[in-house]
Order: C-alpha cells, then structure tokens, then sequence
C-alpha cells in the first residue's frame, strides 16, 4: 500500500473512554491490511499491534521515537516503545479499555508514515 492511498492517513483518533466498544474480528480484518507490517498479538489477554522498525542507527531511532511522540501528543493517544541502537519496537492499543479501538490502527499507519523517511 502506498504512502498516499491509506485512508487511516487522513484520519483522526477520537477521545476514547471507559467503556468506549473495542474493535470486533470483522473491523480488525478489514483493518489489518492497512498496515501489512504490524503484528495483532495478545499479551495478558489484551490484544495489541506490535511493529518493530530496523533503522540501522542510533539517530535513526530516535528520529522515529521523536516523530512517534509529536503525532502522540497531537492525536492525544500514546503508544509504548522500546529503542534499541538500530530498531524500534512500538505497541499500540487502548489504555482505557485495555483493548484494540479504530484509533490504534490510524496511530500505526501514521507511525509508518513517520517511519518512510528513515528508511
């Protein structure tokens, strides 16, 4: 898929409340190829993406962690990341709900977008 064709792109995340409704099968499968490259796994019962980016340097990772971190404060929904000297490892899913919402795969296509020019 390329940069300019995903429509999570132009999308914005939405304030997400206790009890806001979590994603069913049936969104997450018409989500997932969206963003081919993210892992849909379950820690503790709660399911997440999971993405690890190769950036081949330092300065590299940290660009993308800083990136990340400008579209979290602009979106108002933060993911949990792990910088290591040539890789990112970011997970995204819904704090309040301790579950997958719409607003964690817009969160993780925008993170490639924030990644494309690293690469």
């Amino acid at each position: 898929m390329s940069n300019t064709s995903n429509p999570l792109f132009d999308a914005h995340c939405e304030v997400c409340r206790i009890g806001a409704p979590s994603v069913t099968d049936a969104e997450i499968e018409q989500q997932l190829p969206l963003i081919p490259e993210w892992q849909l796994i379950k820690e503790q019962g709660i399911r997440k993406l999971m993405r690890r980016y190769e950036t081949n340097d330092y300065q590299r990772s940290l660009a993308l962690v800083n990136a990340v971190a400008a579209l979290a404060e602009l979106e108002g929904h933060h993911p949990v990341m792990l910088v290591e000297y040539s890789r990112v490892t970011i997970w995204w899913w819904t704090h309040k709900i301790d579950d997958l919402h719409l607003n964690d795969f817009i969160m993780a296509a925008k993170s490639d977008r924030s990644f494309a020019p690293l690469a």
